[in-house]
């Protein structure tokens, strides 16, 4: 009866968007799963299926490039993430806490200026810049920690925008409440802000641990001898054709990435969970 009542061009309307809406994460995630899938292919051609293997997993660990490669990946992406969410905690509470500062515009305008601009842009940049220092001071020398600074740059813009969004819509009058008990602004901060923003704070690094593992062109400029990422190994093999092997790596970082972010997703559920039931419970008292 119900369905009687529901006009047909509404009907039609759903099944369109159903329609669209499956279109679009098909478009995006049957490329992941064939990859996923021609990781195991038998075949040294990576389109033609020539049945199921696990060569190409034994093969990557003799593959010494790819795998310091991926090694080095992981730990510029992850002092990258971490840093980049320090640091654009302290932006984004400036910006949401201050409204009005001396450079208030300026540091705006720095903030959001590497959302903007293009990667090549900086890459040069910054490679001229430590090109300049280094024959000053002889440091640093092109390797992770350039590429960590490159990276750094791009990913703290990324992750004062999403924390300073969180930030935004909190209720100050918690804030006030824990300050009229006698908490001071320190212990206001990580007893009530920061349980508050830690689902920001999650993504922000995933986000700019995502940016700094697959990043290819500022790591190009930045890389020096025996600091070469796992992208640009990946990019330097394209040019002469790629074989299963990289399949197979692309395969564990699908992996690790979607543990985390699943074990990740259900952690912090169940510490939203346990916060809710906890004011409850206040609320109650």
């Amino acid at each position: 009866m119900r369905k009687a009542l529901i006009p047909s061009w509404q009907r039609a309307g759903r099944w369109a968007s159903r329609v669209w809406l499956t279109a679009g994460f098909a478009f995006l995630y049957l490329p992941i799963v064939a990859l996923v899938v021609y990781s195991f292919n038998d075949s040294p051609l990576p389109t033609v299926w020539g049945g199921f293997t696990l060569e190409w997993f034994r093969k990557l660990l003799h593959d010494t490039e790819l795998l310091e490669g991926l090694w080095l990946s992981l730990k510029t992406a992850f002092c990258t993430a971490t840093a980049a969410v320090v640091l654009g905690t302290c932006a984004a509470w400036a910006l949401s806490k201050h409204k009005r500062f001396g450079g208030r515009t300026l540091m705006v305008g720095m903030i959001n200026a590497p959302l903007v601009m293009p990667e090549v842009i900086i890459g040069l940049s910054l490679l001229l810049m430590l090109v300049s220092v280094q024959r000053v001071l002889g440091f640093p020398e092109r390797g992770m920690l350039t590429i960590w600074m490159g990276h750094l740059l791009v990913g703290m813009a990324y992750a004062t925008v999403v924390i300073q969004a969180r930030l935004q819509t909190l209720n100050p009058q918690l804030e006030e409440a824990a300050q009229d008990l006698g908490a001071r602004p320190l212990q206001v901060f990580f007893l009530v802000t920061l349980p508050m923003i830690a689902q920001s704070l999650a993504s922000a690094w995933l986000l700019t641990f995502t940016l700094s593992l697959d990043d290819v062109v500022l790591a190009a400029f930045l890389s020096g001898p025996g600091s070469t990422t796992m992208p640009l190994v990946i990019f330097s093999r394209a040019r002469l054709g790629l074989d299963p092997s990289v399949n197979a790596v692309a395969t564990l970082v699908i992996a690790v990435v979607a543990v985390a972010v699943v074990g990740g997703s259900y952690l912090l559920a169940r510490a939203e969970r346990r916060r809710t039931q906890e004011m409850a419970q206040a609320a109650r008292s």
